[in-house]
């Protein structure tokens, strides 16, 4: 039996798995952000109300964890950054704890049980407060002990003209400490900046999609802007990474006409042509960040055996 975790800065939702099929949901509590003795009481409380001991731990985490040192970056939780959390919540909890960026956990998901069955290369997206992703190849994820693959939102990659006609758009500042990155043009957050920019009008992403799809004119320009210039960078990473099949999950993948307008974009930029969706919205709606942790910690039940 696996335990698993799905954490981000609001809540620490707990689960127990045998199989890949079978994820049994149990508590959402508050997840503490300045106690890492209370951080770890919470998870401790799961585990002990399982219905046996569980051989080890799988954590989707928001974070990403360094391959090298294997510490943790995650501001959204200040009492467990810059720590070597697997060691130090294995020490805590008595029992081995793997962990896994919470993107990296739904692209495994997608793989396994989603929109990416059947398929060798798998490139989970995520387009929702900020622009993530992760790896996954032959059902293994490749971040699987820490690392950046599949971050596609990150690095100044993204063009300073776009969309049909052609507008200037500066490179803004991103979270990451870099300019021009994908994220700060295509999350939620990006949508809106590009809105202000062109329409001097200040609107939620939420609104502005909604808008967009009953037919409004400058909604529709603020998407125009926005597809062209996520669907360069995403066709580059397909291109690289070889992927067949792009789920989608995050807040911005509850609009399916703008999932259907990027992969109609990107399958005009990737170099292998394809004729059926390729960036289409992950399947896997209820608790995916939990069904990935549990087939992290399967597989690695299944290797040590």
């Amino acid at each position: 039996m696996i335990a698993c975790f799905d954490i981000g800065g609001s809540a620490i939702k707990a689960a127990y798995a045998e199989t890949p099929e079978q994820v049994v949901t149990l508590s959402r509590e508050a997840t503490p952000l300045q106690s890492f003795d209370e951080f770890v009481s919470v998870m401790g409380k799961a585990i002990h109300a399982l219905p046996q001991k569980p051989t080890r731990a799988a954590v989707s985490i928001t974070g990403v964890i360094d391959p090298d040192t294997q510490r943790i970056t995650c501001a959204n939780i200040p009492c467990i950054d810059d720590r070597r959390l697997s060691a130090d919540l294995a020490e805590r909890l008595g029992l081995p704890v793997l962990i896994a960026n919470d993107a990296d956990c739904f692209a495994l998901a997608e793989a396994g049980l989603g929109a990416g069955r059947g398929h060798r290369i798998v490139l989970g997206a995520i387009f929702g407060t900020g622009i993530g992703g992760g790896l996954v190849v032959d059902g293994h994820l490749i971040n699987a002990h820490g690392g950046f693959a599949g971050e596609w939102g990150h690095g100044p990659a993204v063009a300073l003209r776009a969309g049909n006609p052609p507008v200037e758009i500066p490179h803004f500042d991103c979270g990451c400490g870099q300019r021009g990155c994908v994220d700060s043009v295509g999350a939620a957050r990006g949508m809106e900046r590009l809105h202000k920019l062109l329409h001097d009008v200040s609107l939620t992403s939420a609104e502005i999609t909604s808008r967009w799809v009953e037919g409004d004119a400058d909604a529709g320009r603020t998407i125009d802007v926005l597809v062209d210039l996520v669907s360069s960078p995403l066709a580059l990473t397909i291109n690289i990474t070889g992927a067949t099949i792009v789920p989608v999950g995050g807040g911005l993948s509850n609009v399916p006409a703008l999932i259907e307008t990027i992969d109609r974009t990107v399958r005009t930029r990737t170099l292998r042509r394809f004729e059926r969706p390729l960036v289409v919205p992950g399947e896997l709606r209820i608790e995916p960040g939990l069904i990935g942790a549990a087939l992290l910690g399967l597989q690695a039940e299944g290797d040590t055996r």
